[in-house]
C-alpha cells in the first residue's frame, strides 16, 4: 500500500509542478517576455492547456469574477494539497 501511495504522491507532485509552470508561462506571455508564436512555446502552451484548462475552467465557473485576478490555480493547488493530506491520513 505504501508503494501505491508513493506513486500517487509522485503523480500529484508532477501535476502541481506542471500547473505552476503553466501559470508562470502564461504570465511570461502576458507580459510579452516570450513570444507565443514560436513552435516550442506554442506546443508547450498547448500541452499544458489541455492538461489543466478543463479543471481550471470548472473552478472558474464556480467562483465569482474578481476582475483581472484569476485565483483558480491557487484554489486547485489548495484542493490538491487537502486531498493529498486526507489520503495520507486515511491510509497511513
Amino acid at each position: 500500500m505504501n508503494s501505491l501511495l508513493n506513486l500517487i504522491n509522485s503523480i500529484v507532485d508532477l501535476y502541481c509542478f506542471t500547473l505552476i509552470s503553466y501559470v508562470i508561462l502564461s504570465w511570461l506571455i502576458a507580459f510579452k517576455i516570450i513570444n507565443p508564436w514560436q513552435p516550442f512555446v506554442r506546443s508547450l502552451i498547448n500541452v499544458l492547456s489541455r492538461l489543466h484548462d478543463p479543471i481550471l475552467n470548472w473552478i472558474r465557473s464556480a467562483i465569482p469574477n474578481l476582475g483581472g485576478l484569476d485565483i483558480s490555480p491557487v484554489i486547485l493547488l489548495l484542493a490538491i494539497q487537502f486531498t493529498r493530506n486526507l489520503l495520507f491520513e486515511l491510509f497511513i
